[in-house]
């Protein structure tokens, strides 16, 4: 057997798919070109890691479960005037305080963005290797509430300990029972120095207290959230209510038309 006809034995071997793929082409392309033996591994190697690259997006992206289409892309800066549109890029587009475990708290009224705020930092850290879980706290505290039942809490905290990153958004509306704030705290204490958390809320910060039915939980959860972490606070009106009203003002605007038509 020549050493052609053993590559697709040895590349499935080592699991290199896509040269298997396409070493062929690109062998054709290397003769047509000239290219030297270097040059056309160089070729093949690239191509391999391209794909693995994007499988390996493919499953984050997958894993991460992040709200669909949020990026910063695509979000609207200029109605959120108090938020630095550089601050929220550079939080995405460097993963050093993930690296480091430190957290970062968007605090803001209902519909001005922090979710997708969140997100789209979410989608920029993906980019760069970090994993990234999204979740609606109140479901992740009812999940974690499952586990304690079963008696796997520690275990599925271990799993979320896989994520560099979990995303908890709108923390205030967990129902402050004496049962979801103790799981939501042992999430907390489980990450404290070794796991990043990013973290919208709708309530100011003074408020935080009130989350927790223990004083001493919510002072002890609030030190070991804000000890390492950034706060980014958003103002302005609600972004759904504005599209809402400017609809309407839209319809009424094309009602007077058509009564002026006729």
């Amino acid at each position: 057997m020549s050493c052609t006809e053993k590559l697709p034995f040895l590349l499935k071997s080592l699991r290199l798919s896509a040269i298997a793929n396409q070493w062929q082409e690109r062998a054709t392309l290397a003769e047509k070109h000239h290219m030297s033996y270097g040059a056309f591994l160089a070729d093949v190697m690239s191509l391999e890691l391209t794909l693995r690259e994007q499988r390996r997006l493919e499953r984050a992206y997958k894993n991460a479960k992040l709200p669909l289409g949020k990026t910063l892309a695509n979000f609207d800066f200029a109605t959120t005037t108090s938020v630095n549109a550089a601050n929220i890029s550079r939080m995405a587009q460097d993963r050093q305080w993930v690296d480091d475990a430190e957290n970062l708290i968007i605090l803001g009224p209902s519909g001005v963005g922090k979710t997708h705020m969140a997100a789209a930092i979410g989608y920029g850290l993906l980019e760069l290797g970090i994993k990234v879980f999204f979740s609606a706290t109140t479901l992740l505290v009812q999940t974690l509430q499952q586990a304690k039942a079963e008696l796997k809490l520690k275990a599925f905290l271990e799993r979320l300990a896989q994520y560099q990153l979990i995303i908890l958004d709108d923390l205030g509306y967990v129902k402050k029972s004496e049962q979801e704030t103790s799981v939501l705290f042992e999430l907390i204490a489980h990450r404290y120095e070794s796991g990043s958390l990013l973290i919208t809320a709708n309530q100011p910060f003074a408020d935080w207290e009130t989350l927790f039915t223990d004083k001493v939980m919510a002072v002890a959860a609030v030190d070991r959230i804000v000890h390492h972490a950034t706060i980014i606070k958003v103002d302005g009106s609600s972004y759904r209510v504005n599209c809402a009203k400017q609809r309407n003002r839209l319809n009424e605007e094309g009602g007077a038309i058509n009564k002026t038509e006729r």
